[in-house]
């Protein structure tokens, strides 16, 4: 007899930037998706206790922002903050990623290169291939870009895992389960579209006029889940097993 499904916390800080197709593929994986959206209400657990998992998305606020700027963003530090001290199966997105940088004594400041939009390729690092889950990634995956800070130094003891020519810190990992990645792989054409619409300063400083950003980025999608659909299942897997460590050892 099976127990429970393992759980994972979905923390989306702001609405334009929902699990979408990540959410899906983790939910395919067997994982429980309690989803919490504390820029548009929702409260935010205090601790992670019963949680298996943590998933920390995107949005425009800033990692730079101040309790009175983003007040929503004050319980994501305080879980991202738990969930390294626990080495608790953490995937962190964009500017999840940028929170856990400096929860775990990294620096974000505004990118010294300009904002990256769109669709990209990054490079793994030699560290990558002895990762479970990087390591059966294609040497330069897909991924989409929308940001204007960047991750100036990684947390302390942060393994980097991919780099970009335009930004050296683009995966990274702290202990043995905690990820943060500077790009999207949870996008669907429509999201990145909206994004396009709302980013005026970010796509006027790309080469390409908005309609091809979106274009490039609608025709990467299909190699996006053909490579990040197994590296969520890979994900849920960590998830997975934490929860049975945690019922074995209650």
């Amino acid at each position: 007899m099976s127990g429970a499904p393992a759980r994972l916390l979905v923390v989306v800080p702001h609405e334009t930037d929902p699990p979408a197709r990540l959410g899906a593929w983790l939910a395919q994986a067997g994982l429980e998706l309690d989803e919490r959206r504390p820029g548009s209400g929702d409260d935010l657990p205090a601790t992670l206790d019963g949680v298996d998992g943590l998933l920390v998305l995107g949005g425009p606020q800033s990692a730079m922002d101040d309790e009175r700027t983003s007040p929503e963003l004050v319980g994501v530090r305080r879980l991202l903050a738990q969930a390294l001290a626990a080495d608790l199966p953490t995937l962190a997105v964009c500017l999840g990623a940028q929170l856990l940088a400096e929860v775990g004594g990294g620096r974000v400041r505004k990118g010294v290169g300009g904002p990256e939009v769109g669709a990209t390729l990054v490079a793994k690092r030699d560290a990558a291939d002895a990762d479970p889950l990087f390591g059966p990634l294609p040497l330069s995956p897909d991924v989409i870009q929308f940001h204007h800070d960047e991750i100036a130094e990684l947390p302390r003891g942060a393994t980097l895992l991919a780099s970009s020519p335009m930004y050296a810190h683009q995966a990274f990992r702290v202990g043995r389960h905690v990820y943060g990645l500077q790009f999207h792989i949870e996008t669907t054409p429509e999201i990145v579209e909206e994004w396009a619409e709302r980013d005026v300063v970010g796509v006027a400083a790309s080469p390409l006029d908005r309609e091809t950003i979106c274009a490039r980025a609608a025709a990467v999608h299909p190699d996006l889940e053909e490579v990040w659909a197994p590296f969520a299942g890979r994900f849920a897997d960590l998830v997975r097993s934490r929860a049975r460590a945690g019922a074995a050892a209650s």
